[in-house]
């Protein structure tokens, strides 16, 4: 298939909006760099189907993030329409956008995991339903949107969880928090590309310290044990299997090293990773020698329909 003109979703609905531009707008200059004729298009309010067949391009890029954009939907619409696109298809988008039918896959694939339990918010809110410490997340939201974390001696859950004014999904993931160290690994084809240590000045890696300038640190290549590091990567491959994913996906872990242990376990994959400047993949991506522009190019020449 000859590429000429790439239309980039960007924006959206969803809770991750404004990282979705930034990300969109990034991705179409460094296509345009590339010599793409591009059209970019934020399906926030208008008929997206109209507005992919009045732009006639060849590949769609997506770089949609969370609802609506990352969890099946679009790339259902793609399908329909015989438009190739990139990143993961219908199945492996909606599994693992919904944390707990993402465990499943990964459980029975023999993937380790943290314990974890849904339960309604209000119900989250009302009182312990696991003992402390204990991660609250909504179960199909991304980046981080709306996690708390219980520590041991909190009273009782965040009263926001119960609150009318609570604009997330009404389905909560309770799971054990790990100590120890934030990991990240990044998978292009079926290939793992390297170990990403995230560390923080703010309470955990949420929104703020994955998205604003000095947020978070990133130290890569991790500096952590080499079989430790090959099993992380060894894993994310795994997962990136077991979920269907196709063109980049990243795997995040929690590695608890305290006390002389040396536990690895899986917290979830993101099937259209972030593409930012601070973003982690264009970063993974570098470090093997590959630009951010190159990068991109990569990304629209794997696309296809049928993913």
């Amino acid at each position: 298939m000859t590429v000429k003109k790439v239309a980039v979703l960007l924006g959206g609905r969803s809770a991750e909006r404004e990282v979705s531009l930034t990300s969109g707008h990034g991705c179409a200059k460094a296509l345009r760099d590339e010599g793409f004729e591009v059209v970019e298009i934020d399906p926030q309010a208008s008929d997206l189907a109209a507005q992919i067949n009045a732009a006639g391009p060849d590949v769609v890029f997506n770089a949609l993030h969370g609802r609506w954009g990352e969890d099946g939907c679009v790339q259902g619409l793609l399908e329909l329409l015989r438009i190739p696109y990139t990143h993961s298809g219908v199945l492996a988008s909606a599994l693992a956008m919904h944390k707990q039918r993402a465990k499943d896959v990964f459980r029975a694939a023999g993937l380790p995991l943290v314990k974890s339990i849904v339960a309604d918010r209000r119900a989250a809110a009302a009182g312990h339903l696991m003992d402390p410490p204990y991660v609250v997340k909504p179960v199909n939201e991304g980046s981080s949107v709306g996690v708390f974390i219980i520590r041991k001696g909190d009273n009782r859950p965040p009263a926001a969880l119960g609150s009318e004014q609570w604009t997330l999904s009404d389905e909560m993931m309770i799971e054990e928090f790990v100590p120890g160290r934030e990991l990240t690994v990044a998978v292009m084809g079926t290939r793992a590309l390297a170990v990403t240590e995230i560390t923080t000045n703010l309470e955990f890696y949420d929104y703020e310290a994955k998205y604003a300038a000095g947020g978070s640190m990133h130290t890569l290549p991790a500096k952590i044990p080499d079989t430790v590091a090959e099993e992380a990567m060894r894993l994310a491959e795994r997962a990136h299997v077991a979920l269907g994913c196709r063109g980049v996906s990243r795997t995040d872990f929690r590695y608890d090293d305290t006390q002389g242990k040396h536990r690895l376990v899986i917290l979830e994959t993101n099937t259209q990773p972030g593409m930012t400047p601070t973003s982690l993949v264009p970063e993974q991506a570098a470090h093997i020698g590959m630009s951010y522009r190159a990068l991109c190019r990569w990304i629209v020449e794997d696309a296809s329909c049928d993913r």
